[in-house]
């Protein structure tokens, strides 16, 4: 039993960050302190990414794929390869950690093509199955820029993003930061993975359903965000 006064380090520390003070941000508060941030990073940043779908209204592609047409989806992809090249020659590489379900959502199927370009540009994914991270559930989104800030990004129950909340409580954060980076090591190229799980795949099937909730997505700044 650890002494009175001694802190006790969690077994699951994604466990604090919904206790942990912060400020909450909408939307575009939220873009415009991550942009703030990302241009004083020194070192690349980190981002966990659990959740197997979200809604994309502003990136082009991802309309095309909810539409049907999958071939224009991935020829608009194919357009992000240079501009992401130029922004990652500019700034601080994301590296990325990518939680995944097999078999994998349309969303993911979609997804995975864009992170697999973004490994290209110089940020790199490696992607971990759920199982592995299962004892850890539910995981937060999180984008951490050092061992003193982070963002948890907030979605909606569509997976459409709402904004985020702003943390900087090291005691918080810094754990947080290590277990992403212990699970990145872990974890497989995502080009390796695209190339075996997801390029041999046919089309996402899209329903009904998936599209019941665009209308609640009318707003389109088509706005790629990096």
């Amino acid at each position: 039993m650890a002494e009175q006064g001694t802190p006790v380090r969690l077994s699951n520390p994604f466990a604090a960050v919904a206790g942990a003070g912060g400020v909450v941000m909408d939307v575009p508060e939220y873009q415009a302190g991550f942009d703030r941030d990302h241009a004083a990073c020194t070192e690349p940043m980190w981002k966990l990414e659990r959740a197997q779908t979200f809604y994309e209204p502003d990136v082009a592609s991802w309309r095309a794929m909810m539409d049907g047409d999958w071939e224009r989806s991935l020829a608009l992809i194919d357009d992000l390869a240079a501009p992401l090249a130029d922004y990652f020659r500019r700034c601080q590489p994301v590296r990325r950690l990518r939680v995944v379900e097999l078999p994998v959502t349309p969303y993911l199927q979609w997804e995975m093509h864009i992170l697999a370009l973004r490994a290209e540009a110089g940020s790199p994914c490696r992607v971990v199955p759920a199982a592995r991270v299962a004892d850890l559930d539910p995981l937060p989104e999180l984008v951490i820029f050092s061992p003193s800030l982070m963002y948890e990004v907030l979605y909606d129950e569509y997976g459409g993003g709402r904004g985020g909340r702003r943390i900087t409580d090291r005691a918080v954060v810094e754990p947080c930061l290590d277990a992403v980076r212990d699970l990145f090591g872990e974890g497989e190229d995502v080009r390796d993975f695209h190339r075996r799980e997801i390029v041999p795949l046919p089309p996402p099937v899209i329903t009904d359903e998936m599209r019941a909730a665009l209308p609640a997505y009318a707003h389109r700044t088509e706005e790629f965000r990096f």
